[in-house]
């Protein structure tokens, strides 16, 4: 079974002193893990800033070496994300956030790891009301 990864999770598990670390290493384990390129950006991104870039590399060759699959985000996932904009205005979904759904339900994904709201808060099917698992 496969798990996406959010950036949230990613983060947690990088930084020794995130009070989610523990748990992230432990979500990261077990299964076949998924991200998108947009969540290797933001993560990268994040890293770099808040730790060193140094710290955003090991994560990224740790990527690279196939501690998880990346999947690119497309032009047609792009308009999909910009509906769910639409759909969701109220919620405030990052563009990662969206490219992340939108590629989950692509790839038939329905577990996340996430200490992001938005995956438990989200809602797709043909009647928008199906959640994503989310393990925290």
């Amino acid at each position: 079974m496969s798990l996406f990864v959010d950036t949230s999770a990613w983060y947690a598990a990088a930084s020794t002193g995130d009070r989610s670390n523990a748990r992230a290493k432990e979500i990261l384990v077990a299964e076949r893990l998924v991200l998108t390129d947009h969540v290797l950006v933001e993560t990268w991104r994040l890293l770099a800033y808040r730790h060193a870039p140094t710290v955003a590399e090991r994560w990224w060759d740790g990527i690279r070496s196939g501690v998880a699959e990346v999947a690119l985000v497309g032009a047609g996932d792009l308009e999909r994300a910009w509906e769910v904009g639409r759909r969701f205005s109220d919620q405030g979904f990052s563009l990662v956030d969206r490219t992340s759904f939108v590629v989950m339900e692509r790839l038939g994904l329905t577990r996340a790891a996430s200490f992001d709201d938005h995956f438990a808060i989200y809602r797709y099917g043909p009647r928008l009301d199906r959640a994503f698992d989310v393990v925290r």
